[in-house]
């Protein structure tokens, strides 16, 4: 117990290391993904790391938001929903889901504009029509509009069970971008995906007055007014078509506002109604429309026991229905957009830069770098046994060193951080600073000769420890910008190699002193 107690910097490496390896191995740490709204592990992997872009093959999209800003804008005390709905009113072809409306922004109460058809002089003209005087109009959005962007297409993406993926916002001095990575997507689904904003609603088209002329009634159910959004079903014997159930917001008389709008327009006519816009839209019943970025994707009727329970006001104590699409693709699609939210403002993907990376290549680059990583192994391994010519002094150094890789992959793994090229070089990186700082406590302890005692062990160790730690704080300052700004793959690069510094200076740097202290007073 005594010598477990005095080598507990030892211990310590080693509970870490077989936590690591554990965690970088063991089946039960697999990464979960959201495949088809069922969880599934990535597959038959010897390993629980997860590949970027580079080493597993992919696509890579990196672009603008659309977009208007004023900023200052004088809005009082007014809400920022009727400001949006005015502002709206003055536009051409828009509405409320392509304004938004921010208060304690840095700049000012903002009013952000989306629709790409309308111009700065239209966006300032609606501006002054509604009385809202403001400070400058400027391209590009606010910081929290895309912060909200990212979080919706990283929804997006998960709950398209894409594992592995990353979403983030990086900038070039021009302007802000979201950078959006898919390991092992084409571009074509990769864009699919993103490019649509995913504004779903409900509207309901109908003869507002029995007399042959139609009207729509928008937005009877937005995306807010859904409680929860089950996984898109095939067609089978309950019904020939693909769909999505949902529920309905009770809170608010959501349910109840819904059901008496239903009944009012005749979808919910007794018997039900049926529904034949596609075939004849000036001669229908009543239809309920599913809405997707303006689009109408499916029109449907609704059946005799739906509308006799919304007759009866039963059905708005347990709110649910059923959204029909005319493929499961579509299915899929709405679940998605559902889950995840829209995209606060749209993507021009046609304005940035698309990239695809093939399997085959991902593949040879992980070849390449496992190469790479062990010929750096062996490289070091020679140098350290050429300086020491001592296997009991230079041999715990190699695998100390080894083992901060081995504890920055178990982060990576633990994290489902992606690794990509510049991950793989912070690990080499981090390979050869630690055997460099674990030569200078080497040196700094056997340079003045032959270790008596613990005590002038630790007297010389404390000397080289310090000179290691101002080089790691040198290390982390110099790097921390790099790992806040948003500056792509450099980002990675800082973030483990710092990571690598402090595993180091805390763990793997004190192990090894225990490890010399062992050899070296025992002489």
């Amino acid at each position: 117990m005594e010598k477990l107690k005095s080598n507990w910097r030892l211990t310590l490496l080693a509970v870490i290391l077989l936590i690591s390896l554990f965690v970088v191995f063991s089946p039960t740490m697999a990464p979960q993904t959201n495949v088809g709204g069922e969880n599934a592990t990535t597959g038959d992997r010897l390993t629980n790391l997860q590949y970027g872009l580079d080493l597993a093959g992919g696509t890579r999209i990196r672009a603008p938001l659309i977009g208007m800003t004023a900023e200052n804008v004088e809005i009082a005390n007014e809400s920022t929903t009727n400001v949006a709905a005015a502002v709206a009113a003055e536009l051409p072809d828009s509405d409320t889901t392509d304004v938004t409306v921010r208060r304690g922004t840095i700049n000012g109460p903002t009013v952000e504009v989306v629709n790409p058809d309308i111009s700065e002089s239209q966006f300032a003209d609606a501006l002054d029509a509604t009385g809202y005087s403001y400070e400058t109009i400027r391209d590009g959005l606010t910081q929290e509009t895309r912060d909200e962007a990212i979080n919706v297409i990283e929804g997006k993406v998960n709950q398209a069970g894409l594992s592995g993926a990353s979403v983030q916002q990086v900038t070039d001095g021009t302007g802000f971008f979201i950078l959006i990575e898919v390991p092992g997507q084409d571009r074509s689904d990769v864009i699919d995906l993103i490019e649509q904003r995913g504004n779903v609603r409900i509207d309901i088209y109908h003869d507002n007055n029995g007399d042959g002329e139609y009207t729509t009634e928008r937005a009877v159910l937005t995306q807010n007014d859904f409680a929860s959004i089950s996984n898109a079903r095939q067609p089978d014997d309950r019904s020939p078509n693909p769909r999505v159930p949902v529920s309905i917001r009770q809170e608010n008389g959501i349910a109840e506002t819904f059901q008496s709008t239903v009944v009012e327009t005749g979808v919910a006519q007794q018997g039900g109604s049926t529904c034949r816009y596609e075939e004849n839209p000036e001669n229908t019943d009543p239809c309920l429309q599913l809405v997707v970025d303006g689009e109408v994707i499916n029109s449907f009727g609704m059946n005799g026991d739906l509308a006799n329970s919304m007759r009866t006001g039963d059905w708005a104590r347990s709110p649910s229905f059923v959204l029909t699409t005319t493929s499961f693709e579509e299915a899929q699609e709405i679940a998605i957009n559902l889950r995840a939210g829209a995209l606060p403002a749209p993507l021009a993907i046609d304005q940035g830069t698309t990239s695809f990376v093939s399997p085959t290549q991902g593949e040879n680059f992980r070849t390449d770098s496992l190469i790479i990583g062990i010929l750096a192994i062996l490289t070091v391994s020679g140098v350290v046994f050429a300086r020491y010519r001592e296997p009991q002094v230079a041999l715990p150094m190699i695998l100390t060193a080894f083992s901060e890789v081995l504890i920055l992959l178990g982060f990576a793994a633990y994290l489902g951080y992606p690794l990509d090229l510049s991950v793989i070089a912070s690990f080499i990186a981090v390979l050869g600073t630690g055997v460099d700082d674990l030569v200078i406590i080497a040196d700094g302890v056997m340079a003045e000769g032959d270790v008596s005692s613990n005590r002038v062990f630790s007297s010389r160790f404390k000397k080289a420890f310090w000179v290691i730690g101002v080089a790691a704080a040198t290390t982390i300052i110099a790097m921390s910008p790099l790992a806040v700004l948003s500056l792509g793959d450099l980002r990675g690069f800082a973030i483990f190699t710092i990571l690598g510094v402090l595993v180091g200076v805390f763990i793997t740097r004190p192990a090894y002193g225990d490890i010399l202290r062992n050899l070296l007073t025992k002489r």
